[in-house]
């Protein structure tokens, strides 16, 4: 049984009209993919090692209650070493600028972005929200304090 999908208020920005909305790739895909909005004829080029901030010519308005973590696609990932630099990044439910992807480059080679391509996706997620207070004591735990690589390799 499908569940009622939440709106996704998207406004286009005067560098976007002519890309598609973004969307699931498949039915059962978690994430919309994001497009990069470069200029056509001048494609971005990320050189290895480095990082760029590339924009995807759309503003979003979140359900409230909600973030949006921007994720790595595992295609780039895995065949070019391409890879968002922060993942998952968080769009917060107030954030109202355009939506950015800090890609870095991991490969070996010259990697072109050009534009329309799907360079990220984007997961809509529920936030719970906690209240910070001091406390005297905490309740103890087998784990205890024990950090990086106590539980095993």
């Amino acid at each position: 049984m499908k569940r009622a999908a939440l709106p996704l208020a998207i406004l286009r920005l005067p560098h976007s009209q002519d890309l598609p909305l973004p969307r699931y790739e498949t039915e059962g895909a978690a994430g919309l993919d994001l497009l990069a909005a470069v200029d056509a004829a001048k494609p971005l080029r990320l050189e290895p090692g480095a990082r760029a901030l590339v924009p995807c010519g759309i503003v979003i308005e979140l359900p409230q209650g909600h973030e949006g973590q921007v994720r790595p696609r595992s295609g780039l990932a895995l065949k070019h070493g391409i890879t968002v630099l922060n993942a998952p990044g968080t769009i917060d439910q107030d954030y109202r600028g355009e939506v950015s992807v800090l890609l870095a480059n991991l490969g070996e080679c010259v990697f072109e972005i050009t534009r329309g391509l799907r360079i990220a996706q984007l997961v809509i997620a529920p936030v719970t929200r906690v209240m910070p207070r001091d406390a005297q004591e905490l309740t103890t735990t087998a784990r205890g304090a024990r950090g990086y690589g106590s539980t095993g390799s």
